[in-house]
């Protein structure tokens, strides 16, 4: 933040701007926003993601409910509200493994695992937004030194005048 007084006899401010390492950077397309893809994961990380992306959309919540509803029928005929048809006294065991063991004991890990590399990207998001708040300060203190040296000039132009 540099301001010196004026440099002629018509009051003209020099002024050099100083502006934040960051601002340059954004300037130039230096820094991109840090992406999931981005990580570094390995095999496993990346297998964990896609299946956490997967898994994450409403068309997988569709299949679970479709599968939930397959043994829908069965559950009813041994409660006694039987409904006319089922599939087979095997499909609630079926549907009752695939929901207690596939889906909670081998897919839930696989989810913590997604979660976590997307948990990493947001973080470094985070840390860029701070750090672009940081240079916005910068060049808030810039304008201000900058409209500083304005009023400076202004005031000595206005005494030069006999004011």
């Amino acid at each position: 933040m540099t301001a010196t007084a004026p440099s002629s006899s018509n009051g003209a401010v020099r002024y050099t701007d100083h502006p934040h390492p960051r601002t340059i950077d954004h300037l130039q397309h230096h820094i991109k926003p840090p992406k999931t893809h981005d990580e570094h994961t390995g095999l496993n990380g990346r297998i964990g993601l896609f299946i956490t992306v997967i898994v994450g959309t409403m068309w997988c919540a569709y299949l679970f409910t479709l599968l939930a509803l397959v043994s829908l029928p069965s559950v009813l005929k041994q409660a006694g509200f039987g409904i006319g048809f089922d599939f087979g006294d095997g499909t609630v065991i079926l549907v009752a493994w695939i929901a207690q063991t596939f889906l909670q004991l081998v897919l839930l890990p696989i989810i913590i695992v997604g979660q976590n590399i997307q948990a990493r990207a947001a973080d470094k998001r985070a840390e860029n937004t701070y750090n672009d708040a940081v240079a916005v300060l910068h060049e808030c203190r810039e304008i201000q030194s900058h409209l500083k040296a304005q009023d400076d000039a202004l005031t000595r132009i206005l005494q030069a005048a006999g004011r």
